[in-house]
């Protein structure tokens, strides 16, 4: 884990000039790598997809895809619907709720059935959806930027499973304090939304 943080870093690094260019003659490759990125850039963002992979990881095996796949496939829908002119209400809003949600049940350590969950995340992830949306820069490929997030978003559910799969049965305690570390940011996110933006 120490050996990727430096490439973490490079990436974070480039992100500012990637996303930069936002002329007109955007294409679909700038658009899929805009896309890509924006994900990992936001805490908001980060925090609430991955704690959809420690999640399902808590609930069972068969969430494991359910959860990722309602939450993407939910996301993608918000964002088509905002760009047609129908964005949800309250996003940023939405979105803190989403990250103190999903914080709560992970840790509580909550087992709903995996359908229940779904539905759960997949009405969270409308809101994320719609974020993305505007964040779509002028003349960018819709296809390229909603494939890039799309593929992030699932990097970061699996990544979530990845490391529950490691911890949830060995350090279950360290899982759960993790979650409330996520309440946590969550409320502090709700009493400084400015921070959404950074």
């Amino acid at each position: 884990m120490a050996r990727l943080l430096p490439a973490a870093l490079a990436v974070l690094g480039l992100s500012a000039p990637v996303l930069a260019h936002t002329g007109p003659d955007m294409g679909a490759h700038d658009a899929f790598v805009g896309g890509l990125l924006h994900p990992w850039l936001g805490w908001d963002h980060l925090l609430a997809m991955l704690a959809v992979g420690v999640w399902a990881v808590q609930i069972g095996r068969r969430a494991c895809w359910v959860l990722p796949a309602a939450f993407v496939s939910c996301m993608i829908g918000g964002c088509l619907l905002s760009l047609l002119g129908l964005r949800t209400p309250m996003t940023e809003a939405g979105i803190v709720t989403s990250v103190l949600v999903l914080g709560v049940m992970v840790a509580l350590r909550w087992r709903p059935s995996p359908a229940l969950a779904g539905v759960l995340v997949g009405a969270m992830a409308i809101f994320h959806g719609s974020a993305h949306a505007a964040e779509l820069p002028a003349g960018a490929s819709v296809a390229g930027f909603v494939i890039g997030f799309a593929v992030a978003t699932g990097a970061l559910h699996l990544l979530g499973i990845l490391i529950a799969m490691r911890l949830v049965d060995k350090r279950p305690g360290l899982v759960r304090l993790a979650g409330a570390g996520v309440v946590a940011t969550g409320v502090a996110f709700a009493l400084a939304p400015a921070w959404l933006s950074a």
